[in-house]
């Protein structure tokens, strides 16, 4: 009998929703939680010691239940945070509460041996640093437009006269505000006269523009490569900022230089799965047309028109016999 997958998530993820569909059609076992449940609906009695060298015992949710033994592989999308659940206790409560609960559920979740995790949180928060990224890149090979990560304002006005156009993008994006509802800082141009003293506020990240044709999302799960080829009808400098009905979305082939690159950072940040974004440059033939911007180690891919093939490789792979991920 296969052995239970584990989705860790929120209750409303649609991409994970896809997932479960799949491995249910092949018949495993899958239990699906949100660790942030914790309470009556969601319970636990964790056990080690002598004679039980790993983490065993009961996870309990209204309508499953399964013994940590029994847990293969662990599908980690986006659950809700841990602060979310205690948010109309006393601060003091709150704080003590979330802290408490990420690091006892949170902890024996992520210190499943025999399970093999997509993607290990630990991996995850390690990868999410977009300079330890870039730097990786390079390493590899990869092309990287110039960048700067500075908040000295006479810093960002020499970049920019160096060159001949710089756009400015965000490290993590606007995180949600007080009513709860996220927003987005699109990738824009920028200008050396656009600089004062503000920018010792904090850090920005500024590259030279590239002049690209189009760009590319690359989903990397396991062994296999997906790669569409994305533009807008107005030429954006950040596609995703306009209707994304209006993009055109097309296969390319990607190098095989590039492919072995992005197989080797996986494999160097401890990650299962990757959705890569590159410039394109040209018709993307060569590996000089691919200019690497970043990795989101827990991207998107629902709305991709390969996302049903993109599916089957997640049920492929979490239904598969195989060593845990690093963490």
């Amino acid at each position: 009998m296969a052995r239970t997958v584990l989705v860790v998530t929120a209750l409303e993820d649609v991409t994970a929703d896809w997932v479960v569909a799949a491995l249910n059609e092949r018949g495993v076992p899958v239990v699906r939680v949100d660790p942030a449940d914790i309470g009556p609906r969601l319970a636990f009695a964790f056990r080690i010691g002598p004679g039980e060298p790993a983490w065993s015992g009961p996870l309990r949710t209204e309508s499953r239940e399964v013994d940590l033994r029994e847990i293969g592989a662990v599908y980690h999308r986006r659950p809700t945070p841990y602060r979310d659940r205690f948010a109309r206790l006393p601060r003091q409560e709150r704080d003590y509460a979330t802290g408490e609960a990420r690091h006892g559920l949170g902890g024996v979740l992520r210190s499943l041996r025999s399970a093999r995790y997509v993607n290990h949180p630990a991996a995850v928060a390690r990868a999410e640093f977009k300079p330890g990224q870039l730097q990786k890149f390079v390493e590899l090979g990869l092309r990287v437009p110039a960048t700067l990560v500075t908040n000295d304002a006479a810093a960002a006005r020499q970049f920019a006269r160096t060159h001949p156009s710089v756009v400015c993008k965000t490290f993590r994006g606007l995180p949600p505000g007080e009513d709860g509802r996220a927003g987005a800082i699109w990738t824009q141009r920028v200008r050396s006269e656009d600089f004062d003293d503000s920018l010792a506020v904090t850090a920005h990240l500024f590259q030279a523009e590239v002049p690209k044709d189009g760009d590319v999302r690359v989903t990397v799960v396991g062994r296999r490569v997906f790669a569409q080829r994305i533009t807008g009808p107005r030429g954006a400098v950040d596609w995703r900022c306009g209707d994304w009905n209006d993009l055109v979305h097309a296969p390319v082939a990607v190098p095989a230089v590039v492919e072995d690159a992005l197989h080797g950072y996986l494999a160097a940040a401890g990650l299962v799965f990757g959705c890569f974004d590159f410039a394109l440059t040209g018709d993307g033939s060569s590996p000089d047309d691919w200019w690497a911007i970043e990795c989101n180690p827990n991207g998107q891919w629902g709305w991709l028109p390969d996302a049903p093939a993109i599916t089957e490789a997640f049920a492929d792979i979490l239904s598969t016999e195989g060593t845990s991920s690093s963490s």
